[in-house]
């Protein structure tokens, strides 16, 4: 009996999307923050310097394909938190930002290692290429769209 691989469709690369999405919010509802609370946090700790509000939305918005209004309104949030400082047009990690970011990110370490482990690294190679190449096409569609 053969067994076929099955084959990258939209549909698989949704399921792995919502499935690995949903464990890790799992581990960020324990903290406190949304999953785009997460990634821009992530963004100004990362930068380990001001991060002109501005340049910070267009980022975010760009990578997640979410509104600069409500982007604009995950940083107050989070400002609001005392995860970061406002500084005139922009914005820096707090302490309490960069001490909650180090602690979710050592559990989602975990998680991600258990969900990574094993699997070959010529598999991850030629997994990587494919959903470069998705997202540059699905970029160009968006931007041909108007969106």
């Amino acid at each position: 009996m053969t067994t076929t691989a099955p084959v990258a469709d939209a549909r698989a690369l949704g399921l792995a999307h919502y499935a690995a999405r949903a464990a890790l919010e799992s581990v960020l509802i324990r903290h406190g923050l949304t999953f785009q609370q997460h990634i821009t946090l992530r963004s100004v700790v990362v930068a380990e310097a001001p991060v002109d509000r501005d340049a910070l939305v267009a980022q975010v918005t760009g990578s997640l394909k979410v509104d600069a209004a409500g982007t604009r309104g995950v940083v107050e949030e989070l400002i609001g938190k005392g995860l970061l400082t406002a500084e005139a047009t922009s914005v820096r990690a707090a302490d309490a930002g960069r001490a909650l970011y180090a602690e979710v990110g050592a559990e989602t370490g975990e998680l991600s290692a258990r969900v990574w482990s094993g699997i070959p690294a010529e598999d991850l190679a030629a997994a990587g290429r494919v959903l470069a190449l998705v997202t540059e096409r699905a970029n160009a569609e968006l931007a041909a769209m108007g969106a």
